[in-house]
């Protein structure tokens, strides 16, 4: 029956290619937990919080509505980089239907979608007056734990009503265990309306009820371990990375009582974010922060995210009034100190390594401005790593293209440079550097060690990464002549002229081979490639583009002809199936057996310690050692950690893939609503730094070149060159015979098309070849059938050398289409 049911499927969607935001959300994209249109109250704005901003009283260092104003909970529903993005998610899904807007807007602009306005899905129902505010005040504080328990908390307001608004099918939590579904947004609120927080609070202005569950970190997994339920329904892999073994339907627009999201935990399917999941398998996730001094030392780094959280919930009295708490000195009268003797919350509960705890620091105040002074009042913030997506919001703004949100105060603007401002001390806490050169070796030794409850960096994967920059001089103490470098960034030679016809050479990783970056390159699989298609998707929809030419280089329809098992990666996170790389530093003793449960692990999963094979106790490394040959004539090296929340890759895509008009003066030619965001994002981008790279940390080192021998050049002598030993034209395999290169421990074949044999234009590399002297390979087709070769020598550090052409001059290496086999070069110190 399956073929069938999608053989209909198809021809409606092919008659309905013109279209892009649906009227109706489609049940492949519908989740558990409160409906849309299914509250009897409504959000109201944060104008209705009055009573929370006020004047800091005390230590508090904002009051909770002007630091939420600055952090990007409240920008989400004008954030120009979530608007772009939708717009390709509308394109995506499906062929010519839409429809997965309604996922986005979900999070986004909670009052639009909680109050029935995210169709056309596509955003253009949204009330620009009512629901601009992104995650509000109001919704926030109505959240209730998802469970099947349904009783109201203990303490309450005698007044409160309490109702959580879930029914059948979409319950938010497992009908058997009765264990809540946290993550993929599916949050469920309080039906009445009355507000729910941390404290017993009888001087509130209004109805309150207690609740644990604003001290848990499961209240923010809720929207921060991100799922899609889609490709959790529809994908052959339902985009896991462990075999799926739950219920699902499979058939698009099937009942939606049926699909995956609403009978499965969020974290089983859908990869998208797994913060949430990174932090729940980390060691943190049981850990007190009393115990913090109980932590490596290397943890413990002062002014570290996790010493910062330790300091900022330490609490106590005066030294002379002993009688008046304080969180700090300066919360004291002049000349007493705070002796600090307790981490927990004030009424005695236990304080963890939460969320919030990092996230939300505890300050010392009156909450809404009256009353008792508390020292654990939760800094409403919510500082992330944001530091430039203010900028574009401002530009845009200013410029008459912000899609959402206009018109923004004075008091606005104020708070979104203030949150820029806590975005970047908050960077500079969550990650430590050292650069060491053991006693003999010809290597340097840096170390990053990730100083957060999560991966680092973690989030939203497209454009966001981080890398390491080195530059070594020939002076000490990182002065005199710069010797070499890795990790540069700067102008690519791509010039791309902004909405005024202004020019830039934008800017980028300049040597992405030879350059340490941490990231996650989520993929789309082969066999979902060839279902998609099978749907009617384009073939020669565009999956990545060149970021030097801005041309296509890989499409789906060539996907689905590869051999099975093949994946490229691409920024449709839509479609994305699954996670091609992620070399993200775990946290501290992330736990194999849980990551992997969750859909949480590195990619390949035997990085940092190897746990896979119950190696360093089932646990992570929370710290990665990436060597360096140090360059002849090098004296000292001053290393960089930069990160970057989106890079020139994304917004080429984002400007590539929207098939709208790049002209203003032109209808956008796709999605009338949504058609120029790419290139509104690209103008946004261009002036206003190019995201330009935050350094986290640094360290200068000083480093003593060795001589030692590397690997020479394969072959040997004219009397053992390599020879072809076997063809096989129906598998494409080739066998090669050759003479191993001395000192080498292993070999790569690095090869291209004949036709670019002149300038030696190297197309890829096999590599992890031994030193036996016989290999076999097969070239990527891609390449073409006519091909030339070489075979060079390596070693753990480098690569040797690829032989001297007829005339006599040395080859040069394969630095840009080597992928995961690039050593980078050294024929100085060459054995021979």
């Amino acid at each position: 029956m399956m073929p069938k049911v999608l053989g209909i499927v198809v021809i409606l969607l092919m008659a309905a290619l013109i279209a892009y935001a649906a009227t109706t959300v489609p049940t492949d994209v519908m989740l558990p937990g409160t409906q849309s249109a299914g509250l009897a109250t409504t959000i109201t704005p944060s104008g209705n919080c009055g009573c929370h901003d006020f004047v800091p009283v005390g230590a508090v260092e904002e009051s909770p509505l002007k630091g939420w104003q600055g952090g990007m909970m409240a920008n989400a529903g004008r954030d120009p980089l979530f608007w772009s993005t939708v717009a390709i998610a509308e394109q995506d899904f499906l062929p010519g239907q839409g429809g997965v807007g309604d996922l986005c807007i979900r999070c986004h602009s909670v009052k639009g979608w909680i109050e029935g306005r995210s169709t056309p899905t596509n955003g253009s129902g949204l009330d620009p007056n009512t629901d601009t505010e992104g995650i509000m005040c109001d919704f926030c504080h109505m959240a209730v734990d998802p469970d099947r328990d349904a009783t109201i908390p203990p303490v309450h307001d005698s007044r409160a009503t309490y109702s959580e608004a879930q029914v059948s099918p979409f319950f938010a939590y497992d009908e058997v265990t009765g264990e809540g579904y946290y993550g993929g947004a599916e949050y469920v609120l309080n039906g009445s309306g009355d507000r729910i927080g941390p404290f017993n609070a009888p001087l509130a202005k209004h109805r309150w009820i207690q609740s644990p569950f604003f001290r848990d970190a499961r209240m923010c997994g809720t929207c921060h371990d991100v799922s899609n339920p889609a490709v959790g329904d529809l994908a052959p892999n339902h985009g896991s990375m462990i075999p799926f073994t739950g219920p699902y339907n499979g058939v698009p627009g099937g009942p939606v009582e049926a699909k995956a999201a609403l009978n499965n935990p969020p974290h089983s399917y859908g990869v998208v974010e797994r913060t949430f999941s990174e932090w729940t398998a980390s060691g943190f996730a049981n850990m007190p922060v009393s115990a913090f001094n109980t932590l490596p030392a290397d943890l413990r780094v002062p002014g570290g995210a996790l010493d910062r959280a330790y300091q900022a919930a330490l609490h106590g009295a005066c030294s002379a009034t002993t009688t008046q708490l304080c969180n700090e000195n300066s919360d004291c009268p002049t000349g007493q100190t705070c002796v600090g003797t307790s981490t927990n919350f004030q009424d005695g509960t236990t304080r963890y390594y939460t969320c919030q705890t990092c996230h939300m620091r505890p300050a010392y105040g009156q909450a809404a401005g009256q009353g008792e002074f508390r020292t654990d009042l939760p800094l409403h913030d919510q500082t992330g790593g944001s530091y430039w997506i203010q900028d574009a919001i401002r530009w845009q703004d200013a410029n008459g293209t912000l899609r959402f949100g206009t018109g923004l105060t004075a008091a606005q603007t104020t708070a979104l440079v203030e949150g820029q401002g806590r975005a970047t001390a908050h960077l500079q806490s969550t990650a430590s550097l050292t650069a060491t050169q053991p006693i003999g070796s010809a290597s340097l030794n840096v170390r990053v060690t990730n100083l957060t409850g999560h991966k680092l960096p973690s989030g939203y994967p497209e454009g966001r990464r981080i890398w390491l920059q080195l530059k070594w001089y020939d002076g000490p103490g990182g002065t005199g002549n710069l010797v070499a470098e890795h990790g540069a960034y700067g102008p690519l030679g791509n010039t791309i002229q902004d909405l005024d016809g202004t020019p830039f050479d934008v800017q980028s990783i300049l040597d992405p081979h030879s350059t340490k970056v941490y990231e996650i390159e989520p993929a789309i699989t082969q066999d979902w490639a060839a279902a998609l298609v099978g749907l009617g998707y384009d073939p020669g929809m565009v999956l990545s583009w060149d970021r030097m030419t801005n041309q296509p280089v890989h499409t789906l329809g060539e996907l689905a002809g590869q051999e099975a098992g093949e994946q490229f990666h691409t920024f449709h996170f839509v479609l994305n199936n699954a996670v091609e790389d992620d070399n993200r530093v775990p946290p501290y003793r992330m736990d194999y057996a849980t990551a992997r449960t969750r859909n949480a692990l590195p990619v390949p999963a035997d990085q940092y310690g190897n746990p896979v094979s119950g190696g360093n106790g089932g646990v992570y490394n929370h710290y990665d050692d990436v060597p360096y040959t140090i360059p002849s004539g090098a004296r000292s090296v001053r290393v960089r950690l930069l990160y970057q929340s989106t890079s020139w890759e994304y917004i080429q895509f984002l400007w590539k893939a929207n098939h709208g008009s790049d002209l203003p003066d032109q209808p956008p030619l796709g999605d009338p609503f949504l058609g120029r965001e790419g290139a509104n994002m690209l103008d946004a981008w261009l002036n206003t730094g190019m995201s330009p790279p935050f350094e986290m940390t640094a360290v200068t080192a000083e480093v003593t070149p060795i001589a030692v021998n590397g690997p020479g050049a394969a072959s040997g002598p004219a009397q053992s060159l390599m020879t072809v030993t076997g063809y096989d034209r129906a598998s494409g395999v080739i066998g090669v015979g050759y003479a191993p290169a001395c000192d080498a421990a292993g070999h790569t074949i690095h090869y291209g098309s004949l036709a670019n044999l002149a300038a030696y234009g190297w197309a890829r590399a096999e590599c992890s070849l031994d030193t036996s002297g016989s290999v076999t390979f097969i070239p990527d087709p891609a390449v073409g059938e006519n091909i030339f070769w070489v075979i060079v020598g390596n070693n753990s550090v480098w690569e040797g050398s690829y032989g001297a052409g007829s005339d006599g001059v040395e080859r040069p290496p394969n630095t840009a289409n080597a992928g995961a086999c690039y050593r980078p070069q050294n024929l100085a110190p060459i054995c021979q």
